[in-house]
């Protein structure tokens, strides 16, 4: 009698299985297309996003003493989305880099700020380094060039110290930022909202502490390009 249960229990597990494997496989597969499209998804989004930016032109705001890879991580960054890009620099010819408390690359300048403006590009880059924005925000030439993309509400993406030649610009207050914490004190005093976090971004203006931050810098960065003129907002 107990060896009949057994095996009657053991039967209907049997057709247990044999009714709901089939289901189970449905759902398996489902599961799967549906992470199959989730990433099909992304991969269309990233497309997108690099034909979007192609026949864009990107200005990197710079002067000597440039944080190197604040520089080169977005400039790959944007060619490789199709994007062309301008060094801009006061410097006539090379502009020269900083890396781990020593000069480091030189990198041939473009442009100069004296000769164009917003109307040129789409969208501004300005990398941080110690040196770099302290220079700039001492040139007319570079904070008018900076000037004229918040004045079209073009996108504008600054990293570390690098917004410390916004500030020159009188054009930040109640504009929501990030930077390097040491100069949080001065974006605070020209009115602007800080944040502790990676990357904040405020109607195009995109902001960032440190080369830490870079990848979700970059990301957004190219999102805002992307989208291109934003709407002006009044501070």
């Amino acid at each position: 009698m107990h060896r009949r249960v057994l095996i009657g229990r053991y039967n209907k597990k049997i057709a247990y299985i044999r009714v709901y494997l089939p289901a189970l496989r449905y759902v398996r597969a489902m599961i799967f297309n549906r992470e199959h499209r989730t990433a099909n998804y992304f991969n269309y989004l990233k497309v997108s996003i690099m034909k979007n930016l192609k026949g864009k032109k990107v200005a990197i705001l710079t002067e000597n003493g440039f944080e190197e890879s604040e520089l080169t991580s977005p400039k790959q960054a944007l060619e490789a989305a199709g994007a062309t890009v301008h060094i801009v620099s006061p410097q006539k010819e090379k502009v020269r880099g900083w890396k781990n408390g020593n000069w480091s690359i030189e990198l041939p300048v473009d442009a100069h700020p004296d000769a164009i403006d917003a109307d040129d590009y789409d969208a501004l880059v300005i990398p941080g380094g110690v040196i770099n924005p302290d220079l700039m925000r001492r040139s007319e030439d570079c904070i008018t060039f900076a000037k004229s993309f918040l004045e079209a509400a073009k996108p504008v993406a600054a990293i570390c110290h690098g917004p410390q030649l916004l500030i020159e610009t009188g054009m930040l207050g109640g504009r929501e930022m990030t930077s390097f914490k040491s100069i949080s004190t001065d974006l605070k005093n020209a009115g602007v909202v800080w944040l502790d976090k990676e990357v904040v971004v405020d109607n195009g203006l995109v902001t960032s502490r440190s080369p830490k931050d870079l990848e979700a810098f970059n990301k957004k960065m190219l999102e805002e390009i992307a989208e291109g003129v934003h709407h002006p907002t009044a501070h």
